[in-house]
């Protein structure tokens, strides 16, 4: 049996066009913005396979960094095309639902919200 959790039943642009939406079976709703997802990248060529330790400089990835495309991996993930040319990174629905989580802990913890996801 699958968790609803990790299921998205919507994955698209916001109403402006400028966040990637999903929305979960469980009736969560996680929103990204283009240059967070890419910051979040988990691929070999960002985060260093053996000791797990982020190799990709922020100061490297350009402020209005946009997705070419977005496409399904299989049942389980999202892969991205960057307008910076990466496009080897997938983005596993669990890690998207961690990261919708963390973002919305932070900005309810913050009483101006949290930049991490602007």
């Amino acid at each position: 049996m699958s968790d609803p959790r990790f299921e998205p039943e919507y994955v698209g642009p916001d109403e402006t066009g400028t966040r990637l939406v999903v929305r979960w079976k469980d009736g969560a709703v996680s929103e990204f913005t283009p240059r967070f997802l890419r910051l979040n990248c988990r691929c070999a060529r960002c985060v260093d396979e053996m000791t797990g330790i982020r190799t990709l400089s922020p100061a490297t990835v350009p402020e209005d960094v946009y997705p070419l495309a977005i496409r399904a991996v299989g049942r389980y993930a999202l892969g991205v095309t960057w307008s910076d040319g990466h496009d080897t990174g997938i983005y596993s629905y669990e890690l998207l639902r961690r990261l919708g989580d963390e973002s919305s802990r932070a900005d309810s913890d913050s009483p101006t919200g949290n930049d991490a996801a602007s």
